[in-house]
C-alpha cells in the first residue's frame, strides 16, 4: 500500500513528543513491512526510511495529498472531508471534552479511550525497542515522575506526596522545573524530589534505566500514556490512579492503581513485589511497533474497501465538569 501520514509537526522528535515518536515507528514498521510510506510533515523534517513532503500552509491539505496514495493517516481531525479524494483514518491522541461528533474513521488509542466516545475501534501505540537502552534491571533509590509537569491534571505534586511519605527513596521529575514561571511563579520546596526539566533521549533513557518504578497519579481520563509503556519497559512498575487507559493497561503483576495517596505510598514500600524482569517482557510483547502497524494495517485495509470505522459518528458520552477527577491525600 501507498500510506501517506499527515502530522503538523517536525519529525523526528528528540525530546518529548509523543505523538512524533508514534508515527515514526509507525512509518519505519509499515516500510519494512513492505509498504511505501510518505509523510506528509512540517519543513525541517527527515527521514532514511520513507518520502517526506513538506506541508505549504497556502494550500488546503487535501490538495496535498499524492495522487498515489491508497490511505491518508491523519494525526488531527481534518476539516473540508467533502475534498477527500482518498480513503483515510484520523488517530485521535488526546481528549476532546465537548459535546460535538467527530469522524467516523476515527481511530482511538486504547480501549477506553474509544468506550468513552461511544466507539470501538482502537490500537494501542508502540514502540521500537530496538531503539532503546538494555535494561539493566540495576536500581538506584529513587522513583520518577514522567510528564509534563506543568500540566496540574499530571498531579506532580501527588507524586511528591506518595515518595516522601513512603520514606524509601526520592522523586526524580522528568518533564517539569523546581522555578515554574508559566503556572503562577510555582515554586517546589521539598528535598524529595529532583527536577530534570523536559528531559529527552539518552538521558531520559538512562535515568529510567536506574529508576524503581513509575509515581504517575494523573488526575485525568489518561488516553493511553507512553510514559508508562517506556517505565515498564526498563522494569519499573507503574503506581498510579485508576483513570482512563490505566486500568487497561496495568494489572497486578505490573503496578498498582489507587486515587488514594496512603494506598499508593503503602504500595511502593512493597515494591520488592514486582519482578522487573516481568514489567519488561510485558511491556515488549504487548507495545511494540509492529504490532501496532499491523493493528493499523487492518484498519487500512477497511476504509480502503470503502468501509466507515464507526457506522455513527463518535461523540462524547459524559462531558466531564470537573477539572480534575478525585485524588485523596
Amino acid at each position: 500500500m501507498n500510506i501517506t501520514i499527515v502530522h503538523y509537526n517536525i519529525i523526528p522528535v528528540t525530546h518529548y513528543g509523543g505523538t512524533e515518536r508514534v508515527i515514526w515507528y509507525l512509518g519505519k514498521e509499515l516500510s519494512l513491512l513492505g509498504h511505501n510510506v510518505t509523510y506528509l510533515v512540517e519543513k525541517g523534517s527527515q527521514c532514511n526510511f520513507a518520502t517526506i513532503k513538506n506541508i505549504d500552509h497556502s494550500v488546503n491539505i487535501w490538495a496535498q495529498i499524492p495522487e498515489n496514495t491508497d490511505v491518508i493517516h491523519f494525526q488531527h481531525q481534518p476539516g473540508d472531508i467533502e475534498r477527500a479524494k482518498h480513503p483515510y483514518v484520523v488517530t485521535m491522541h488526546g481528549n476532546a471534552n465537548k459535546d460535538a461528533f467527530i469522524d467516523n474513521n476515527t481511530v482511538f488509542v486504547s480501549k477506553n479511550h474509544a468506550e468513552r466516545y461511544s466507539a470501538s475501534t482502537y490500537v494501542y501505540n508502540g514502540l521500537d525497542w530496538d531503539d532503546y537502552l538494555n535494561p539493566t534491571f540495576s536500581k538506584e533509590n529513587y522513583f520518577h515522575f514522567l510528564a509534563k509537569a506543568a500540566w496540574r491534571i499530571k498531579n506532580v505534586k501527588g507524586a511528591i506526596n506518595v515518595v516522601k511519605k513512603a520514606k524509601n527513596g526520592h522523586l526524580k521529575v522528568l518533564g517539569g522545573d523546581r522555578f515554574n514561571f508559566k503556572m503562577g511563579m510555582r515554586f517546589t520546596l521539598t528535598p524529595k524530589a529532583s527536577f530534570y526539566g523536559m528531559v529527552g533521549g539518552k538521558e531520559k533513557n538512562q535515568l529510567l534505566n536506574k529508576s524503581k518504578g513509575l509515581i504517575f497519579p494523573v488526575l485525568w481520563h489518561e488516553p493511553f500514556g507512553l510514559a508508562i509503556i517506556e517505565s515498564l519497559y526498563y522494569g519499573c512498575p507503574v503506581f498510579a490512579t485508576p483513570y482512563g487507559s490505566l486500568n487497561e493497561l496495568i494489572n497486578k503483576d505490573v503496578g498498582y492503581l489507587s486515587n488514594n495517596r496512603k494506598e499508593l505510598t503503602h504500595a511502593i514500600k512493597n515494591i520488592g513485589n514486582y519482578s522487573q524482569k516481568s514489567c519488561n517482557e510485558y511491556a515488549i510483547e504487548n507495545f511494540n511497533a509492529k504490532k501496532m502497524a499491523l493493528s493499523y494495517i487492518e484498519v487500512y485495509h477497511k476504509v480502503a474497501n470503502g468501509n466507515l470505522l464507526h457506522t455513527q459518528k463518535p461523540k462524547i458520552k459524559n462531558i466531564q465538569t470537573k477539572k480534575f477527577l478525585d485524588w485523596f491525600e
